[in-house]
């Protein structure tokens, strides 16, 4: 059996043709499937139109969260709650391509790989700014941290279930699935393809999302900022003693006053700046061991037409 799970958020457009595109590809495929459709507190029609789904497709399972947890904690309730021998994670907006899934099928049979995750060669109709930053992220972690994610990585892959529970093993209140997927390690295949746009509606991930998703990932995976910090200390701290010797040498053998009270604010407020950027970074980690320590649910499932189904992780 073969399990996808779909994340979805606001996706009331882009359903319909997902689940045509997906039901005509497993069909062909000599596996049985389900369909775990993972509503994430949406506020369009989502939710009915999973429910039609299911009413009419006995392989559509969904499960509708009591409010927006996020796409992390909607992969995971996936992950806690499917059944199949392969297990994939997939969007509805159909940038994941469902053709794809024979041919990932068939690698993961070989034997050779425990997963086949997919890559993107292009990103067609993405802002250049953000696609460089993308590039820079992903550069950045890969030298910062041991999570291993290849530029241009989706999370659209398909894994053998031992990967799966190994990734459920992993109960992280702050999760970052891309860094996870890596951490783990299993044998992965890499599979390329050109950037797809979206089928319908509109992307839920802004710049400024994107850009706090980026440094959940460094912080969650690398202690490079603490590092970064300690440098910091270290460095401000050796020029000022520097500064403080150039200082008595110039009055002792010049007699200069050393005057100046502009460059003196100036060096305050310089400081005074690196004090709180690296009081930020350790803020940062101390935020994140706090709500781990709450011990709080990852998501709370309200509704779902399955049965035997962890509600509450």
């Amino acid at each position: 059996m073969i399990s996808l799970i779909i994340p979805c958020y606001n996706e009331q457009e882009s359903l319909p043709i997902f689940y045509r595109e997906v039901t005509s590809v497993a069909r062909r495929m000599e596996s049985e499937y389900e369909l775990l459709f993972v509503d994430d507190g949406s506020k369009d029609r989502t939710l009915p139109i999973l429910k039609e789904l299911a009413a009419q497709d006995e392989h559509v399972t969904y499960f509708s969260f009591s409010r927006n947890f996020g796409k992390e904690a909607a992969m995971y309730a996936g992950f806690c709650n499917a059944k199949g021998d392969y297990i994939a994670v997939m969007d509805a907006d159909m940038q994941d391509p469902p053709s794809l899934l024979p041919q990932m099928t068939a690698i993961l049979e070989s034997g050779e790989y425990d997963s086949v995750a997919t890559r993107r060669t292009s990103r067609t109709g993405e802002p250049p700014i953000r696609s460089w930053f993308a590039k820079r992220f992903y550069r950045l972690v890969n030298r910062i941290s041991d999570a291993d994610i290849v530029d241009g990585a989706r999370d659209f892959r398909l894994m053998r279930r031992e990967m799966a529970e190994a990734i459920v093993s992993m109960g992280e209140y702050n999760r970052f699935s891309k860094g996870i997927f890596g951490w783990i390690g299993f044998r992965t295949y890499w599979m390329p393809y050109d950037n797809i746009e979206r089928a319908a509606g509109e992307t839920k991930w802004n710049f400024w999302k994107l850009f706090k998703y980026a440094i959940d990932g460094i912080i969650s995976f690398s202690q490079a900022p603490l590092s970064i910090a300690s440098w910091f200390g270290m460095v401000m701290t050796l020029l000022s003693f520097l500064f403080l010797f150039l200082i008595v040498i110039r009055k002792a053998v010049f007699g200069d006053p050393v005057a100046g009270w502009a460059s003196t604010i100036c060096v305050i407020v310089f400081i005074g700046g690196i004090q709180l950027f690296c009081l930020g970074i350790i803020g940062q980690y101390i935020a994140k061991a706090y709500l781990e320590t709450k011990k709080r649910p990852h998501f709370i499932i309200s509704e779902t037409n399955g049965e035997d189904v962890r509600k509450i992780i």
